[in-house]
C-alpha cells in the first residue's frame, strides 16, 4: 500500500464518518500532498508547473500555465478555509509565480488570453483564487505585480468566448477586475448572464450550451460559477436578485446528483473531461457553502438542500474512491486517466496539467473547520439506503440504484451532445443507451456496448446520435419507462481522431427508423426494439436520396461493458468478474449471441467484456424484438419476462413479483 494512502487510513474517524471514514483532515492531507508533490515540476520562478508526460494538444506553454492555475485552486481553497493560516507558505510560493507569469519580459511569462483560447479558462481559476484569498495574497502583492495581473486578465473584455460554460470564465474574470478597480465591461457581464440563462433546463439542470450536452460540467461548472459570481458581486442588484434563483436550481439538482454516486464513491462514468476525477465533488461543497442550516436541524442543509452529512458523504466518497484506486499516483501526481494513467481518456485539449482541475473537488476546504458540513455525521447515499428508481427529465435518464451491489445505472434516452436529426457518429461518452458507476463505455471502435444497431452489408453498425426523445416516466409500480427513436445512419467520418464530445460528421447513408423502448427495474432493463422502412426518396443530410427500400441488415443489441477484473466467468451472452455480472437474455427472433472481448478500450481494466445478441437475418420492419439486459450482483437470478396482452400492450413480469402492463 502506498505510504500516502496508509497515512490517510490512519486518520479514519468512523464515528463522524461511518461510511467513508473521511474528515476534513483527510481532505487537507490530500490537498497538501498534491501541492507539495507538484513543486518539483515547477519552473524557477514558479510561474509554470510542467508535469511529466507528452505535451498536450495545445503545447508545452499552455501545459505549464494549466499546471500553475489548477494547482493554485487547491492552494487557494486550502488557505481560505484556514482564515489565512498558511504553514506551507502557499501564498508566497504562488505570489512568485504570479509575478513571473504576468511579466511580459519574463522567460516564464504565461500565454496571454489574446494569444490562445485556453488561457481564458486558466485566467478564471486565477481570478477566483485571488478573490478567495484577497487579504493574504492580492492585498500583499506589490503594486507593479497587481498592475501586471490586471493587464494579463484585461483581454477578456470584449473577447469572444464559446457559448457554453466558457461564458462563466469571462464573467468571473471581469467581476474580479471590477472588484480591484481594474477595467471591465458591464455589458459583457450582463450579456453573458443572459446567455447562461438559456442553459437552464427542468428540475435545476443546465445544458452546456444549446446542445443536449449533460455531463459532470453541470455540477463542476454550470452550478459552481453562478453562485461564486454572486459572492464576488454581492451587493450589486443583478447578483442579489439572481442568487435565490441559482440556489433554488442547485438545491433541486443536488437531489438528483446524490443519486448518481455509487456506494463505492464512483461518479457516473459518462461525459467528457473524466480525467478531472474528483472535481465531481465540487457541486456538493457548493451546496454546503450556499446553504444555511435548517432551523432546529443542525444536520440539514437549508431549505430544500440535501443534508450536510449527505453532501459530505457524497464528496468524500468520490475523493476516497480515486485515492484508493491510484489517483494520485505513487509520486503524488494526477496523471491523464481515470484511476491509473490511461491517456486515451484525454480530449484533444488535455495535457499533463489538465487533470488538476480535480482541485475543484477540494472546494470544501474553503469552508472552515466549524462549518456544519464538517461537523455533521455522514448520512448514507440513496443507493446505500435502499433500491431506487428515478427519472431525470432534462437529460432523459432513467436512474436505477440497487443497494445489494451499490451500483447506479443510467439508461439514456435524452443525451447525445447534439441536436435531433444531426446524423453524426455516436460519441461513446454521450451516445450510448446506458452508463453506470461500475462500467465504462468502450472508448475505441464502433458502437457495441449499450447500443441498438443495424449492421450493413460490411458488418458496420449504425449510429443513433440525433435521436428524438419520446418519453421518460415512472410508472405507479416504480418501474421506469423511456423511449427514443432515430434514423439509423452510417457515417464515413472525417479524420480518425477519437471523439469524446460531439460526434463526428462526414458523408451519411441513411437507413430505417429505429424505435427503442426501455423498461427499467432494479438491475434489469427490458429493451424493446422496432424498425420501420425508411421513407423512399427522402433526402439525406448530404443532399443525396437514400436508396429506395434500404431496410438495413441484422439487428444487434449490446449489453453492459464489464471490466474484466478478478475471477472472470463467461457463458454465452453472460459475463462476470467476481463482483458483478453483465448479461443479455435474447427474446424471440434474436437467435445469435456472444461476448465481445475488447482490449485496452476502457480506463477500468485492460480487457472489457460485452455480451450481445442479434437477429440471424435482416430485421423485419414492424416487428417488436425484445431482450433483457442485466448489470448487477454475481447471481442475477431469473430474468424478467415479456408477453403480449394484446398486439399493442406488453405485459412485463419482474423477478420481485411486480407486473406492469405497458402500451407500446
Amino acid at each position: 500500500m502506498p505510504a500516502f494512502l496508509e497515512s490517510l487510513r490512519e486518520l479514519d474517524d468512523r464515528r463522524l464518518s461511518p461510511y467513508t471514514g473521511w474528515t476534513r483532515d483527510h481532505w487537507g492531507a490530500l490537498a497538501d500532498h498534491l501541492l507539495l508533490s507538484a513543486r518539483p515540476y515547477a519552473s524557477a520562478g514558479h510561474a509554470r508547473v510542467s508535469f511529466p508526460g507528452a505535451p498536450g494538444g495545445y503545447g508545452a506553454d499552455v501545459d505549464g500555465l494549466e499546471g500553475f492555475a489548477r494547482t493554485f485552486l487547491a492552494a487557494g481553497f486550502r488557505v481560505a478555509g484556514e482564515g489565512g493560516r498558511d504553514p506551507l507558505g502557499l501564498m508566497d510560493w504562488y505570489a512568485e509565480g504570479l509575478a513571473a507569469g504576468t511579466d511580459p519580459r519574463s522567460p516564464e511569462r504565461w500565454v496571454r488570453l489574446d494569444e490562445h483560447g485556453q488561457a481564458k479558462v486558466e485566467a478564471a481559476s486565477i481570478a477566483l483564487v485571488l478573490h478567495l484569498t484577497r487579504p493574504w495574497l492580492w492585498d500583499r502583492l506589490p503594486p507593479l505585480v497587481q498592475e501586471q495581473v490586471v493587464d494579463y486578465l484585461a483581454p477578456a473584455i470584449g473577447s469572444d468566448y464559446p457559448p457554453i460554460n466558457w461564458i462563466w470564465f469571462q464573467i468571473i474574470v471581469e467581476q474580479f477586475l471590477s472588484s480591484v478597480g481594474g477595467p471591465f465591461s458591464a455589458k459583457d457581464i450582463a450579456e453573458g448572464l443572459a446567455l447562461t440563462d438559456g442553459f437552464a433546463r427542468q428540475d435545476g439542470w443546465y445544458a452546456d450550451g444549446a446542445e443536449r450536452a449533460y455531463d459532470h460540467y453541470v455540477g463542476w461548472a454550470l452550478h459552481f460559477y453562478p453562485l461564486m459570481w454572486t459572492e464576488m458581486a454581492a451587493g450589486e442588484a443583478m447578483a442579489d436578485t439572481r442568487r435565490p434563483v441559482y440556489l433554488e436550481r442547485l438545491e433541486r439538482y443536488l437531489h438528483d446528483a446524490v443519486h448518481l454516486v455509487g456506494a463505492d464513491g464512483s461518479p457516473l462514468v459518462q461525459g467528457r473531461s473524466l480525467t478531472y476525477r474528483f472535481a465531481a465533488a465540487a457541486q456538493f461543497w457548493m451546496g454546503a457553502r450556499a446553504a444555511s442550516p435548517s432551523p432546529g436541524s443542525p444536520e440539514g442543509g437549508g431549505t430544500g438542500m440535501p443534508g450536510f452529512g449527505l453532501l459530505r458523504r457524497a464528496a468524500s466518497g468520490i475523493a476516497r474512491h480515486f485515492a484508493e484506486h491510484g489517483a494520485p499516483d505513487e509520486d503524488g501526481v494526477l496523471t491523464l486517466g481515470w484511476h491509473h494513467a490511461w491517456r486515451p481518456i484525454a480530449q484533444s485539449y488535455s495535457g499533463p496539467g489538465s487533470p488538476y482541475w480535480a482541485a475543484k473537488g477540494l472546494f470544501g476546504l474553503a469552508l472552515p473547520a466549524d462549518h456544519p458540513v464538517w461537523t455533521a455525521t455522514e448520512e448514507p447515499l440513496p443507493v446505500e439506503s435502499g433500491d431506487f428508481h428515478r427519472t431525470v427529465r432534462a437529460p432523459g435518464w432513467l436512474v436505477s440504484g440497487t443497494r445489494a451491489d451499490g451500483v447506479v445505472r443510467v439508461v439514456n434516452h435524452g443525451t447525445d451532445h447534439s441536436h435531433p436529426g444531426t446524423n453524426l457518429t455516436d460519441s461513446p461518452l454521450y451516445g450510448r443507451l446506458g452508463y453506470s458507476t461500475a462500467t465504462s463505455p468502450l472508448l475505441t471502435g464502433a458502437p457495441v456496448d449499450q447500443s441498438v444497431v443495424l449492421l450493413d452489408e460490411h458488418g458496420e453498425p449504425s449510429h443513433r446520435t440525433g435521436f428524438e426523445t419520446v418519453r421518460a416516466e415512472r410508472l405507479p409500480s416504480g418501474t421506469l419507462v423511456g423511449a427514443s427513436r432515430w434514423q439509423a445512419h452510417w457515417v464515413t467520418a472525417e479524420g480518425d481522431r477519437p471523439d469524446h464530445g460531439s460526434g463526428r460528421s462526414g458523408p451519411v447513408r441513411l437507413g430505417p427508423w429505429l424505435e427503442v423502448l426501455s423498461a427499467v427495474r432494479g438491475p434489469w432493463e427490458i429493451r424493446l426494439v422496432r424498425l420501420s422502412p425508411y421513407p423512399t426518396g427522402s433526402a439525406s443530410p448530404t443532399g443525396s436520396a437514400s436508396p429506395s427500400g434500404d431496410a438495413g441488415g441484422p439487428l444487434r443489441i449490446g449489453g453492459w461493458p464489464l471490466p474484466a477484473l478478478g475471477d472472470v466467468q463467461e457463458d454465452a451472452a453472460s459475463v462476470g468478474n467476481g463482483r458483478l455480472t453483465s448479461r443479455v437474455v435474447p427474446g424471440s427472433g434474436l437467435g445469435a449471441s456472444g461476448v465481445l472481448r475488447a482490449a485496452d478500450a476502457s480506463p477500468l481494466a485492460p480487457l472489457t467484456l460485452v455480451p450481445w445478441c442479434a437477429t440471424e437475418t435482416p430485421a423485419r420492419p414492424g416487428t417488436w424484438y425484445d431482450a433483457a439486459i442485466h448489470l448487477g450482483g454475481r447471481s442475477p437470478g431469473e430474468p424478467p419476462a415479456l408477453t403480449w396482452d394484446t398486439p399493442g400492450t406488453a405485459a412485463l413480469s419482474w423477478p420481485d413479483g411486480t407486473r406492469d402492463h405497458l402500451p407500446v
